[in-house]
């Protein structure tokens, strides 16, 4: 199959420069997921000690509140998404330009993230487990009598 010289020119320019604007904003993409992931499980030791003073202030065992579960499921969703994202980035400039994710710098960056991302999957998971987990101890409510 022969192919015209503009097409062969523009594949040509393409493998130079294979960064594109969708490219970075894709591979932008794996630092923000796994940043919400770790703090989505931030959020949830913060929904957890409120809780814990709540019914501390009211003398009386309440319900774990249900954003407490939302939050926890979505660390482990998000830091996990952060790597499909990756790995769809990986396909997509392989397939695209012919180099491997770490020939480009948008491609870098995101595999940079995605590995340093592992350790906070493990948070997460460990975060996501601590929440259904009851508590051995049982809260204290302090000196309600």
């Amino acid at each position: 199959m022969e192919t015209s010289p503009s097409v062969a020119a523009f594949h040509d320019a393409e493998r130079k420069n294979p960064v594109s604007p969708g490219m970075v904003i894709v591979a932008l993409l794996v630092p923000v997921l796994a940043a919400l992931g770790v703090v989505s499980s931030y959020k949830v030791q913060a929904i957890h000690g409120d809780w814990v003073d709540r019914q501390q202030a009211a003398c009386r065992h309440m319900p774990v509140p249900a954003m407490e579960h939302v939050a926890a499921w979505a660390g482990p969703v998000l830091g996990l998404s952060a790597m499909v994202v990756c790995m769809l980035l990986a396909r997509w400039i392989r397939r695209r330009c012919g180099v491997r994710l770490w020939d480009t710098w948008p491609g870098l960056l995101a595999f940079v993230f995605a590995m340093l991302n592992v350790l906070a999957i493990l948070l997460e998971l460990f975060t996501l487990w601590a929440t259904y987990t009851p508590d051995g101890s049982g809260s204290i409510l302090g000196d309600c009598w």
